[in-house]
Order: C-alpha cells, then structure tokens, then sequence
C-alpha cells in the first residue's frame, strides 16, 4: 500500500514562490500518474498539475500553466510542486495522489491521497 505525505506548505506574500513535497512510502509510484491537486474552502477539489512516473509527461490546469512547474525525483520517490509567481486565488490545501489512468482529471479518478498542506497568500 502506498502511502504520500506533502509537505513545504506555508504563508506567502502574491508574487512569491513556494515548493511542495508528495513523497512516497509503502511502494514506488511505478506506473502510476502522481497528481496535484487543491481545495479552497467552500469549494471542490481541483486539478492542479500532474506528472507520469515513467515517461515524466506533465500536465497543467490552465490555471497555473506558466506558473507552476511539477516535476519527480524518481531516486527519492517524490513528486515536487514549484509554485511561483503565487496569487490569493491560489490560497488552498494542496494535495497529492495517484492513479494508473485518468481521462479527465477530477478526484475522483485518484487514490491514495495524503493529508494535505496548506498554502496561504496574502495580498
């Protein structure tokens, strides 16, 4: 059983950077697409980015394309978020998780998620 813990959330200034971290124990991620997502309150939870464990293949909401950067440390079994240029709309709990297959990219598609971080920005 896998299991992925984020880290790297915080309190940040619009316009700064953050970095996060999805990292796995139990099991590799081989196989598997590892995906960012967040839940602002009142709100559904979103896709973010994600990435696929073998090929490296990424994928962006357009929301944060040019912003947000996802990418994996295959020898550390972790997925990591770099999240620049940071907005208010951005303030959420972010998420990791994984599937072996997706076509449309809601939560529901993915398991195993971890506990969340949370990621403020302040105007």
């Amino acid at each position: 059983q896998v299991q992925l813990v984020e880290s790297g959330g915080g309190l940040v200034q619009a316009g700064g950077s953050l970095r996060l971290s999805c990292a796995a124990s139990g099991r590799t991620f081989s196989r598997n697409i590892i995906g960012w997502f967040r839940q602002a309150p009142g709100k559904e939870r979103e896709f973010v980015a994600a990435v696929s464990w073998s090929s490296g293949t990424t994928y962006y909401a357009d929301s944060v394309k040019g912003r947000f950067t996802i990418s994996r440390d295959i020898a550390k079994n972790t997925v990591y978020l770099q999240m620049n240029s940071l907005k208010p709309e951005d303030t959420a709990v972010y998420y990791c998780a994984r599937t072996p297959r997706t076509s449309s990219w809601t939560f529901q598609d993915f398991g195993s998620w971890g506990q969340g971080t949370q990621v403020t920005v302040s105007s």
